[in-house]
Parts: structure tokens; sequence; C-alpha cells
């Protein structure tokens, strides 16, 4: 697995902060130094705490937990949904849905309602209603997948959160934070690391910088998917031997009273 390397994170402006005056004090451990009213990530610090990161989910996807992404804002979207697809992982991009971790329950049961609307669709129920009902459940299905079209194959809490930008997703970590699923986060300047499991202080606003971050966090997950998809097979393997092996011998011994 690639170790992310320093320049790598500068060329992609992972380095660079908020504006000096809307600092959050609790970051200055991985501050580095101010520059034209900037501050400056010091690098050595995420590169260290990305690898760290990295080796914590990679874990977490080899034990065959799923990791839920989230970021919300404009210019992380679309870069979340493709790398949490990339590696089969759930995300949230839209409006986070208030309960979705601590009413766990509930948000299966909408999740199962979608459900239902596509069985009506292909066993022709769907067809024998009015018009206005076609209407009236189309709008619910295409509402429901909207929020939570991504999240449909989740069907327990997930076994970590990844956010990008915590200070505008701080009611999906107050609920992680309730139920003690791990954080992993992007953390800028303005941010209050605290409460974060594993931080990466980062640039959270541009999509270079979010870019290279996912592409590192995608690679640990997809080899920890690896390696636990070679150990099933492995364990596969040696029980089809076993089984072999046991039909052998019942076989001899069978011969042998024979």
């Amino acid at each position: 697995m690639n170790k992310p390397q320093v320049q790598d994170l500068i060329q992609a402006g992972v380095h660079f902060g908020h504006l000096t005056r809307k600092w959050n004090p609790n970051m200055s451990p991985y501050i580095y130094m101010e520059k034209n009213g900037i501050h400056i990530i010091n690098l050595y610090k995420t590169q260290a705490k990305l690898e760290e990161a990295c080796n914590a989910l990679k874990k977490i996807a080899a034990s065959g937990r799923k990791i839920l992404f989230v970021a919300t804002k404009k210019q992380a979207k679309d870069i979340v949904s493709t790398s949490s697809k990339g590696v089969n992982m759930p995300y949230i991009t839209e409006r986070w849905p208030g309960g979705m971790l601590t009413n766990f329950v509930t948000i299966r049961r909408a999740v199962k309602k979608m459900s239902s609307i596509d069985r009506m669709k292909q066993d022709g129920t769907f067809n024998s209603l009015s018009k206005k009902e076609k209407l009236q459940i189309s709008r619910l299905r295409e509402k429901l997948e909207k929020n939570l079209g991504s999240i449909s194959t989740m069907t327990r809490l997930p076994g970590a959160l990844f956010v990008v930008d915590v200070v505008r997703e701080k009611i999906a970590i107050k609920e992680a934070q309730k139920l003690n699923i791990p954080i992993f986060a992007m953390v800028d300047t303005n941010s209050d690391p605290r409460g974060i499991d594993y931080v990466i202080p980062s640039n959270d606003d541009a999509s270079k910088s979010i870019s290279k971050i996912l592409e590192h966090v995608c690679k640990s997950i997809s080899v920890g998917i690896s390696e636990r998809n070679d150990a099933k097979e492995n364990e596969e393997q040696s029980e089809s031997v076993d089984n072999d092996n046991e039909s052998k011998t019942k076989s001899d011994k069978q011969e042998a009273k024979s």
C-alpha cells in the first residue's frame, strides 16, 4: 500500500488552511505557519495521521463492516459518491437525515418502503393503481432515492464514519459519538478536532485536496476488502479439503469392513 507522500499532498493543496482570523485554536498542533493571512497545515502531521487512519480503515473493511461516507458540501459531493461506489461503501451527499444512526430502525423502514415500491413495479401491482396514486408513489420513491438510495444496502449500523468538513456535518458526528462509532475526518484549521477519533488535518474545501485524501483512504479500504475475500476463499478451500479427506476416510473404513 502506497504511503502518502508530502510532495503529492503539496501539489493537491492539502496544506492550505483557512484565514487566520477564522481558526480554531484546538488545531494549533497541526498548524505549521501563517502565510499571507492564511494558516498552513503541517503536512508531516497530515502524512502520519492519514497513514494511521488508512491502516484503521483497512482493518474495518477487512472485518466486513461498512464505512459510511458523509459529505454534503458542493465541492465534495461528486468526489465522495464516486469514491464510495468504487469500494462499494454507503454514502450521504444530500441532506443528512436526522436520526440516520440514532434512529436507524426508522431509516431501515424507509429503505424497505423503497424496496416494496420497486417490487410493485416489477410484479405489475403498480400498473393497476390510479393515475393519482402512481404519481404520489413515484414522487415518494424519488424522494427516498435522493435521501437514502446510497444506503439501501446498509443493513446494520456502520463500522465507521468518514466525514469531509466536521463543521458542516456536526449532526452526523454527534450521532456517531452517541453510539461510539469511530469517526474519521478531514479537519481544516477552522474546525474542532476534539471528539474525532482519527483526525486528518487537511484542506476540506478544495476538490483536489479532497480527491487526494480519498484516493489514499479508498485504496486502503480496497486492500482490506481484498484481504477479507482472500481469507474467505482460503477458508472455503480448506473446508473443501477437509470434507474430501473425511469422505475418503469413511470410504476407506467401509472398504476395510467389507
